[in-house]
């Protein structure tokens, strides 16, 4: 019966992954559709990488579209001033990601509670102000990407969103993927021993600052990517919608409705939030601006009251139930 329950989870899993392949061939004759998947594949990696920081080391950042700004600047910049694929500017801007997370968190690091999410919102006001008063960048105009010939290379596909799709969906599996690995990892377990008491985790030798700057350096690295990919997707980026503060609520509110500090946690938060913004958007248009966070808003509120370890905590005690049922300890069969 255990082994039966096990496969149960893995075939449920390759369920999953079977539709999200089909899906955009299904969807190919529906452009908005098939934006609301890619939408929904980008917002779970943005999930993935806040949830390695804010939901496993439970340091809340509301500043964290900064690093997606750095990674969609740098690879536009990239391009439009040497002309280089917008993968290699995508690497280009993860490595600056990277050591701009390094020099952001090490002295907000030195902080904590209420002071670091304040700091960490100075940080993206800052980069903000910056890049608008930057006329090498565009300034407040923001840059438009050239139209190229379609290829992979050139990261442009006219002819169908497919390839948008499928690329998103890629890049969500990876960001699934390492956060599961690194779930699983001594880091992962350091991770959780901050996030439940620093000074606890401390005292029993580690170094806090330290695991702290390893969890920013691979949520930056992953949020970076996702602003590359979103730059050549909408071909399009201005200050105030790469370095976007209702964005960096957003991937802070939709992991912690589906469950932070797991690994489905912040797909789960995806499927529900995204479709909810950009359906209230299309049928509602101007006056629906922000509805779907009201309802977000009213559903965080019942699940911090009623489940504080968002719905992939309802599914896991439910699953529970279920094997408990069927005569099995879910504690020792998890």
């Amino acid at each position: 019966m255990v082994r039966i329950l096990g496969l149960s989870r893995k075939w449920y899993l390759l369920a999953g992954l079977g539709v999200l392949l089909v899906v955009p061939v299904v969807l190919s004759n529906e452009p908005f559709l098939m934006h609301i998947y890619i939408m929904l594949c980008l917002y779970g990696v943005l999930g993935q990488a806040w949830n390695i920081i804010g939901g496993y080391a439970g340091q809340v950042s509301l500043g964290h579209t900064v690093f997606f700004g750095v990674g969609a600047y740098t690879s536009t910049i990239l391009l439009l001033k040497v002309g280089l694929s917008p993968w290699i500017g995508m690497v280009a801007g993860m490595g600056l990601s990277a050591l701009s997370s390094a020099v952001i968190g090490y002295p907000c690091f030195r902080l904590s509670g209420k002071y670091f999410v304040i700091a960490t919102i100075a940080v993206l006001q800052i980069a903000q102000t910056l890049v608008i008063g930057l006329e090498a960048l565009g300034g407040a105009a923001g840059l438009s990407l050239p139209i190229q010939t379609e290829s992979f290379w050139a990261f442009q596909f006219h002819s169908s969103k497919n390839a948008y799709a499928y690329i998103a969906l890629a890049m969500m599996a990876i960001a699934t993927i390492i956060t599961y690995l690194m779930s699983q990892s001594r880091s992962g377990f350091y991770f959780r021993a901050i996030r439940e008491s620093e000074d606890a985790a401390e005292s029993l030798g580690v170094d806090t600052v330290k695991y702290k700057l390893y969890a920013m350096i691979i949520s930056a690295v992953l949020t970076s990517a996702a602003g590359t990919f979103y730059a050549q997707y909408i071909m399009y980026i201005d200050p105030r919608s790469v370095f976007s503060y209702p964005m960096a609520i957003k991937m802070c509110l939709l992991t912690t409705l589906g469950g932070a500090g797991t690994v489905l946690g912040p797909i789960i938060g995806t499927l529900i939030l995204v479709p909810l913004s950009e359906l209230s958007r299309a049928y509602l248009g101007g006056g629906g601006s922000g509805v779907d966070l009201i309802v977000y808003g009213i559903i965080l509120t019942l699940i911090a009251i009623y489940r504080p370890d968002g719905i992939a905590g309802l599914i896991r005690q439910t699953g529970q139930r279920l094997g408990s049922k069927g005569g099995i300890n879910p504690e020792t069969h998890s």
